[in-house]
């Protein structure tokens, strides 16, 4: 939001510099982004100077351009080369002398300097009206009334030039109240007098009117929950123009571009009071009656953009007699009912819609304007009279209208405003630092928020119906501390904090812990549609009403959709493929069943190539590798079983508590020629809600590093080839001894030298005593006790 410097001054006069302004505005929560100085004509026509034409003959090598002298009062004549056609001797013109700069509609700008043109010498330039941005004409120099104009004088001293800067506010949409110069002026003002600096700020009140007379236009209001006030008015007599130059200036300094008098005047009260008003041609209002409400569903209306647009029949409507719609109230006016250079009568509006209403209907027809962001937030109710009168004088004065008779109001419930109770022991306690009461209430008052009874510890307080977004007890805290100053608030030496337990049933922490865990390991997080096909029907969900056969069934399963993720990115040369889902599966069984998992599907490269290592591809145990690390975050005792799924050519599952919590592998050939992928991809799946049920409570428990170092011993066992490392690692863990710490496979052989139908398992067990160093006879008892169990078990023998 953009507020002018010079127009923000005719509601607050302080002694502040623009910097300052800026800094306790960002204070107080209107964030300032940046200053832009404005100029009326850019460049302030610095280094024009009224000269006059003393000589004018033709250029010796140019047919189009001209050769002058040039007197501009210093007794030095300045030798010019013009191309203009309408250049003559004795002329008085502005010229543009060495130094001054030049500037485009875009802000750029060109520096004049001394130059040889076709091989003469030119010592400035004489000036066209566009190249002053004085106007758009290029059509020749401009000629100057040589008895108005003195040779070498200023020609900027000829204009009223007006310069301002202009403060861009980066507004948060709660805001509505400081969405104006009278706003911002009044946070402005409530900051300064509680700080105790100088402020002389007036409340804007409405302006006396004369409504001798009468109308005979009428006005009707169908439903009071969608307009709870409108106030409107008939101005006769009015001629409709360019508006004068200060009001051009306040709404160019802000960005908005003039257009006519009338509507000017409401884009002035729109922006320097916060009230939107419409203005209508009142001839072009059927039957001289206004009504307000809304229009059959599918009625046709043309708004001012010239777009045809059907209503859906719930938008707020401001209709004529007939029922015919002249405007979308509170978003967009109507193409035949606004003002024109014909117009002579004008039906002003001031309301206060429906904020739901409004941004309803704006959002259904893709319209912002400025007048629906603040109807949609909700403007101040009680100012819609105030506003009214502001424009009627302006339009009586630039205008020359007058007001037909009295203002036709409909305002059959006042807007209250909010009742709050306020806790001096509550703002201590969110603030970290007492506030005096006394302090507090003159805050309080500096917003306009009134007290109205002092309470034990409290006050019951009445904060003004502008400030739609004051509702509570915490939103006053707010404004509090807003006005008393963030910077006031002490930061405390050190901060006091309970540790509190983890509660182990929130999924939602498990979810974004796995989700975390995955992108630290280089992974990307996927959402693919529930809604699928499917080939096989058996035990699939189907929508009674699908969009289409592509979308007629609920997903079985997360691996297609990471197929179909991983197919389109091999396809465009991103073939290391580390992708993760989070979503729920869907089957009919007995009953319809819903089950959330966590899907993860590897392929490509495990690691970038590189000139430390050699390619290496990603296989089942780099994915076995990342479910574990996933696994050992719930604190559970599992176990692995082979896997006999259609969807895999090699699985396993692994379980806890005779339940199911993943399942892994490597997707089947068939399975990866129907995704049109030719890379092996490993693929396995999670069961969220499985996993959160069985999650152990157990806390965490912190133990000191152990003093003595652990002893390693390794074995290297000869066992069938039907044995797994699984049951190996499950036996060794049974051990009774205390001192075994670990156990880990680092070999596997198969091949020559063994018997058939043996492979050979070298193992490594580490073994530690917290309290001495082990003895070498208690290493060998645990040492020995493994071997006899693996002899007994699985018939296993030493190899040497």
């Amino acid at each position: 939001m953009k507020i002018s410097n010079n127009w923000l001054k005719e509601f607050i006069q302080t002694d502040l510099k623009t910097d300052k302004v800026s800094e306790y505005l960002t204070d107080i929560g209107l964030e300032v982004e940046g200053v832009e100085k404005y100029e009326t004509v850019k460049g302030s026509l610095e280094g024009i100077i009224v000269g006059k034409v003393i000589t004018c003959e033709q250029h010796p090598n140019a047919d189009k351009l001209k050769k002058t002298t040039v007197d501009i009062g210093t007794g030095k004549m300045l030798n010019i080369v013009c191309g203009a056609p309408n250049v003559a001797e004795g002329q008085t013109v502005p010229v543009a002398v060495i130094g001054t700069k030049i500037y485009a509609k875009d802000g750029t700008f060109f520096e004049i300097k001394e130059a040889k043109i076709r091989g003469e010498v030119s010592q400035g330039m004489i000036c066209a009206e566009d190249e002053l941005g004085l106007s758009d004409d290029h059509g020749g120099i401009m000629i100057l009334d040589g008895d108005q104009y003195e040779v070498g004088k200023d020609f900027a001293g000829y204009f009223e030039l007006a310069g301002d800067e202009v403060l861009e506010i980066g507004l948060t949409p709660n805001r509505t109240d400081a969405m104006s110069h009278y706003g911002v002026a009044r946070d402005l003002n409530a900051y300064l007098v509680s700080n105790q600096m100088k402020s002389a700020f007036e409340k804007v009140v409405s302006k006396p009117l004369n409504m001798e007379g009468s109308t005979d236009f009428q006005l009707e209001v169908e439903d009071s929950e969608l307009c709870p006030r409108y106030i409107g008015a008939v101005i006769e007599n009015v001629k409709v123009s360019d508006s004068p130059d200060w009001l051009k200036n306040r709404l160019k300094a802000i960005g908005l571009s003039p257009i006519n008098n009338i509507v000017d005047i409401t884009n002035y009260i729109l922006h320097g009071l916060g009230q939107p008003l419409h203005a209508f041609d009142a001839e072009k209002i059927s039957g001289k009656k206004v009504k307000v409400g809304v229009n059959a569903s599918r009625t046709k209306f043309t708004t001012l953009d010239g777009v045809d647009r059907i209503l859906n029949g719930s938008e707020i409507m401001i209709k004529d007699g007939s029922d015919k719609p002249l405007c979308i109230a509170g978003v967009f006016g109507g193409a035949d009912s606004g003002v024109s250079e014909k117009t002579t009568k004008v039906f002003l509006e001031s309301a206060y819609f429906s904020p739901v209403a409004v941004r309803k209907a704006a959002k259904f027809h893709g319209l912002s304007t400025d007048a629906s962001f603040r109807f949609e937030r909700g403007v101040d109710p009680n100012n819609t009279r105030t506003c009214i009168t502001h424009a009627i004088a302006l339009i009586e004065e630039i205008c020359g209208g007058k007001l037909a008779g009295p203002l036709l109001e409909h305002y059959p419930k006042k807007i209250e405003n909010n009742y709050v109770i306020l806790r001096f022991s509550k703002v201590e306690q969110i603030l970290g630092t007492k506030i005096h009461k006394e302090k507090i209430k003159e805050i309080l008052k500096s917003l306009d928020i009134i007290v109205l009874n002092e309470i034990q510890n409290g006050l019951e307080i009445s904060v003004p119906a502008y400030r739609a977004d004051v509702t509570r007890e915490i939103d006053v805290i707010e404004e509090i501390l807003r006005i008393y100053g963030y910077n006031k608030i002490d930061a405390p030496q050190k901060i006091s904090f309970t540790p509190m337990k983890t509660v182990s049933d929130d999924q939602d922490a498990l979810e974004n812990s796995w989700a975390r865990t995955l992108q630290s390991n280089g992974f990307n997080e996927v959402m693919n549609n529930s809604l699928t096909t499917v080939k096989d029907e058996t035990d699939a969900v189907k929508l009674l009403n699908p969009l289409s056969g592509d979308l007629a069934f609920m997903r079985k399963s997360l691996l297609e959709g990471l197929l179909a993720n991983a197919d389109y990115n091999i396809k465009r040369k991103n073939q290391d493929i580390k992708f993760f889902e989070l979503g729920k599966i869907y089957h009919k069984k007995e009953q319809y069943e819903e089950r959330k998992q966590l899907a993860i599907l590897v392929s490509g490269r495990n690691v970038g190539e590189n000139w430390l290592q050699p390619k290496s591809g990603t296989d089942f145990y780099h994915l076995k590798a990342y479910v574990n690390i996933l696994l050992e975050k719930l604190n559970l005792k599992t176990e692995e079983k082979s896997l006999d799924d259609s969807r895999f050519s090699d699985a396993l599952e692994i379980v806890s508590g005779g339940k199911t919590i993943a399942r892994l592998g490597k997707v089947s050939p068939e399975l990866l020629k129907a995704a049109d992928i030719d890379q092996d991809c490993f693929y396995a799946e999670i069961e969220l809600e499985t996993c959160q049920k069985l999650r152990s409570d157990e806390n965490l428990k912190f133990v000191d590093i152990p003093k003595f170092n652990k002893i390693r011993r390794d074995l290297a066992l000869l066992i069938d080839k039907n044995v797994t490392y699984a049951e190996l690692y499950h036996s060794a863990k049974k051990n009774p001894s205390k001192y075994l710490k670990n156990v880990s496979l680092f070999d596997v052989y198969e091949g020559k030298n063994l018997p058939e139908g043996k492979k050979s398992y070298a193992m490594s067990f580490e073994l530690l005593n917290e309290e001495k160093t082990l003895e070498e006879k208690e290493i060998a008892a645990v040492m020995d006790s493994l071997i006899k169990n693996f002899r007994k078990e699985f018939s296993a023998e030493l190899r040497s």
